[in-house]
C-alpha cells in the first residue's frame, strides 16, 4: 500500500503544552483523498511509478522562501522526460540569443533542408502553448546538445543530459544540421554543424520498463531500454522552474542570462493560451498541455488563473512542472509530478491510459493542492 511509502518533506513542529506534535504533510494528506481520481492511483502508487514535488511558497520582506514537499522523488529512479526537456532548450536559446549581438528573438532562420522559415520566438511560443516537437528540434540544432546541458548545469540545475531531439529520424544525431539565418531581408547566413559528445548509456534504475515494444513494426518481447535517452528527473525540473519564476531567489551565479524583455517573453509564453496565438480552440483547447487542475476537462479556465508550466507526455509517462498563480485570491504554488500509466506493459503501441487515469489524476492533484492552498496561513 502507498502509505506504507516513505514520504520525504520538511518536519514542522507543532508545539502543545506538553508535547511536541510532528504536523501532517500536506502532500502525504492530499495523495490520502478518498477521491477516486487519486485513490485509483495511489491503490496501485508501484507500478505507476508516480514522484511529485509540491513546493510552497512564502514571503517575507523582499525574501521568497521555498518549502518542498516530496513523494518518492528519486533522481536514481529514472522516468523519461518527453517534451519537458523543451524547457531547458527554451531557457538556454534565451541565454545564447542573449549573448549574440547579430541575433534576436525575432530574427528569421531556417534549418537546412527544413521548408518552414521561422523565429525564435515563435519556436520557444509553439513549445508552450501546444509542445510543437519540430520547432523543439529547431532549437536543438541551434544549441546542440553539449552548449544546452553546459548552459542548464552550470546554473545549479542537475541532474540533467538532452540527448536527443523528439520525434524525429535523426533524433541522436550528434552533429547539428546548418541554420540558414538572415541578417536582414536581402543578407542570411549560414552556421556550421556542431559536433557534440555521443550519448552514453545512463546507470539508474527504472531503465527497462514493461514486458515488451514495437521495434519497426515488430513486437518485442523484452523490456524496453532507456538508457540512451533524455534525463530531465524532477529535482531538476524544480530547480530550473523556480529560477525563472523567481530568480531574485537565486544568486547571480544561479540566475541565467536574460534580458528583462527575454525574461518577460518566456513567462508570457508559458502561460499564454493556444488560442490567444491563433490556434483552433476547439483542438488546442485551454488546458491542451495544463494537466494539473484542468488537464481532464475541455471548459475555458477562469481568468484569474495562471499556470505557467511545461508538460511531456509519450511512452506512457505524463509529467507537468508547473506554476500555479491565483490572482484573485493571491495564492501561488509550484508542483512537478510525473505518472506512468502503461496497463499492459507494452511500449510504442498508442495504448495508454492518459486520459483514463494519468490526466485525471494530475488535474485532480493540482485541484486539492490549491485547496489546501487556499487555506493555508502565510
Amino acid at each position: 500500500m502507498w502509505s506504507r511509502i516513505a514520504f520525504t518533506a520538511l518536519t514542522v513542529l507543532v508545539l502543545s503544552c506538553k508535547d511536541s506534535i510532528v504536523a501532517v504533510d500536506p502532500l502525504e494528506q492530499v495523495l490520502a483523498s478518498e477521491n477516486q481520481l487519486i485513490k485509483n492511483v495511489m491503490d496501485h502508487v508501484k507500478e505507476h511509478e508516480v514522484q511529485i514535488r509540491y513546493t510552497q511558497i512564502d514571503r517575507r520582506n523582499d525574501s521568497i522562501f521555498f518549502t518542498d514537499f516530496d513523494f518518492q522523488v528519486d533522481a536514481e529512479n529514472y522516468f523519461y522526460p518527453a517534451s519537458t526537456a523543451k524547457f531547458p532548450a527554451a531557457v538556454a536559446t534565451l541565454e545564447k540569443l542573449n549573448q549574440i549581438d547579430s541575433l534576436d528573438l525575432n530574427t528569421r532562420f531556417y534549418i537546412e533542408g527544413d521548408s518552414v522559415e521561422t523565429t525564435f520566438a515563435k519556436c520557444i511560443s509553439g513549445i508552450f502553448a501546444v509542445s510543437d516537437n519540430a520547432a523543439n528540434n529547431r532549437l536543438v540544432e541551434f544549441l546542440g546538445q553539449d552548449d544546452l546541458n553546459v548552459r542548464i548545469k552550470r546554473r545549479g540545475v542537475t541532474p540533467i543530459r538532452i540527448a536527443h531531439r523528439l520525434s524525429s529520424p535523426n533524433g541522436d544525431d550528434v552533429t547539428t544540421k546548418p541554420m540558414v539565418v538572415y541578417l536582414n531581408d536581402s543578407t542570411t547566413s549560414v552556421t556550421q554543424p556542431i559536433i557534440n559528445t555521443p550519448a552514453k548509456q545512463l546507470t539508474l534504475k527504472q531503465l527497462k520498463k514493461g514486458r515488451g515494444f514495437y521495434g519497426e513494426d515488430s513486437l518485442v518481447m523484452e523490456p524496453f531500454d532507456f538508457s540512451l535517452k533524455n534525463y530531465f528527473p524532477v529535482e531538476a525540473q524544480s530547480a530550473l522552474l523556480k529560477r525563472i519564476i523567481f530568480p531574485e531567489a537565486f544568486t547571480k551565479e544561479e540566475r541565467f542570462d536574460l534580458s528583462p524583455e527575454q525574461h518577460q517573453f518566456l513567462l508570457e509564453a508559458m502561460h499564454v493560451l493556444p488560442s490567444k496565438l491563433g490556434y483552433d480552440p476547439e483542438e488546442f483547447y485551454d488546458s491542451y498541455v495544463k494537466f494539473f487542475m484542468f488537464g481532464d476537462s475541455t471548459d475555458p479556465m477562469p481568468d484569474h488563473i495562471k499556470i505557467y508550466n511545461k508538460v511531456g507526455y509519450a511512452y506512457g509517462t505524463l509529467t507537468d512542472c508547473a506554476y500555479i498563480q491565483d490572482t484573485q485570491n493571491k495564492v501561488d504554488f509550484m508542483i512537478v509530478a510525473t505518472i506512468l500509466v502503461n496497463n499492459d506493459g507494452i511500449f510504442n503501441d498508442d495504448n495508454y491510459e492518459y486520459d483514463e487515469v494519468g490526466i485525471p489524476f494530475l488535474a485532480q492533484l493540482g485541484r486539492e493542492l490549491y485547496q489546501y492552498e487556499l487555506q493555508r496561513k502565510r
